[in-house]
């Protein structure tokens, strides 16, 4: 019973170094840093003004008409040759869309965000032949869906390309 106290005694006291160390090496000096907050740090970064409005629209079912999962907006991510992580959707599509600077970019995303959408019009046509009397709910759906891809053009047309070199002073 003493060998295990005086072992344990050791394996704190290696700890407690360790935990020392490792706060004097930190640039600021504290141990409290969260890994989470740190992984959080780059979803702070600015993202365009259209977002939060597309967010909104776009991932709430009762607005857009579809439900959009994780996955869906990973493989539009994927379609547009970007990598996103698997995070919370509004993160996703802040992420998605932070470094949006030409409206090529944001057509080819949308187009994507189209293909799922259209993906999902079709099963609720199959359904409402399949259920006539479900016809009435499907379609108000698929309205839904007509009016998001209305709204994806209308931002395609109102979006103005920034150029790196622009000076934001001149404009």
């Amino acid at each position: 019973m003493i060998n295990n106290n005086k072992e344990l005694d050791e394996l704190r006291a290696e700890f407690d170094k360790f935990v020392h160390e490792k706060c004097m090496t930190d640039e600021s000096g504290s141990c409290d840093k969260d890994d989470q907050d740190r992984g959080d740090a780059v979803d702070d970064e600015p993202y365009p003004a259209f977002v939060d409005e597309l967010q909104k629209k776009l991932l709430a079912p009762a607005l857009s008409g579809v439900y959009l999962s994780r996955i869906d907006i990973k493989r539009v991510a994927e379609g547009v040759d970007e990598s996103l992580p698997i995070k919370e959707r509004d993160k996703m599509i802040k992420a998605l869309f932070r470094h949006t600077t030409k409206r090529d970019y944001l057509r080819r995303t949308f187009d994507e965000f189209n293909k799922h959408m259209n993906g999902r019009i079709l099963i609720y046509t199959e359904l409402s032949d399949a259920f006539p009397l479900s016809k009435e709910i499907f379609a108000s759906h698929i309205a839904k869906v007509k009016k998001t891809q209305k709204m994806f053009d209308q931002i395609v047309a109102d979006y103005e390309e920034m150029e790196p070199t622009f000076d934001p002073m001149m404009i």
